[in-house]
């Protein structure tokens, strides 16, 4: 029943309405879409499709009859297309110039760094490019890459630290990191 008062409130432009409808749902959408895309998405890009729904609410909230099954159907929908839109995507969240292959999950970088990156690797010969994009998007050890590319886990190393200070040399001249 407080779904519909809130859904009513919303359609006569409520904000308040909305705001009461975020803090109710949003864990609940953030569960849905994770549990529809498994690990497909980042945790920034959970909250945005998330952040979506609720605008599609305040904009098609006229055409909504049920709240809950109403958001949870397009909390599937848009994660789908989310997922979609982010599969060729390389998500470098990390910091490619260690040593090591450890990704330290809280760093991010901006969108302009996330897209110069982008522009980097794609600027990495062939099969550099590959394995870059195999080791850090789609979480390959070196050892499966190595068996793919018939190179040796040496080889492979060497490419990985090789690609590294590439895109480091590149992204500094650039002033992309200082």
């Amino acid at each position: 029943m407080f779904d519909v008062i809130l859904l009513h409130a919303i359609r006569r432009g409520s904000e308040h309405a909305l705001g009461q409808v975020i803090d109710r749902y949003a864990a609940y959408l953030c569960t849905v879409i994770r549990n529809t895309v498994g690990d497909g998405l980042s945790r920034e890009d959970i909250e945005e499709t998330t952040a979506d729904v609720f605008f599609a609410l305040w904009e098609n909230a006229n055409k909504v009859e049920k709240l809950k099954p109403w958001l949870s159907a397009t909390a599937r929908n848009k994660a789908k297309n989310k997922q979609r839109g982010t599969r060729t995507d390389i998500p470098f969240d990390f910091d490619l110039f260690s040593e090591n292959d450890v990704v330290p999950e809280d760093t991010l970088l901006s969108d302009f760094e996330k897209d110069a990156m982008r522009s980097a690797v794609l600027l990495l010969d062939s099969p550099d490019r590959e394995i870059f994009t195999q080791h850090y998007y789609e979480s390959q050890t070196v050892a499966e890459i190595a068996i793919k590319t018939g190179m040796s886990e040496s080889a492979v190393k060497k490419r990985l630290v090789r690609g590294r200070e590439k895109l480091k040399i590149f992204l500094i001249s650039r002033e992309v990191f200082q």
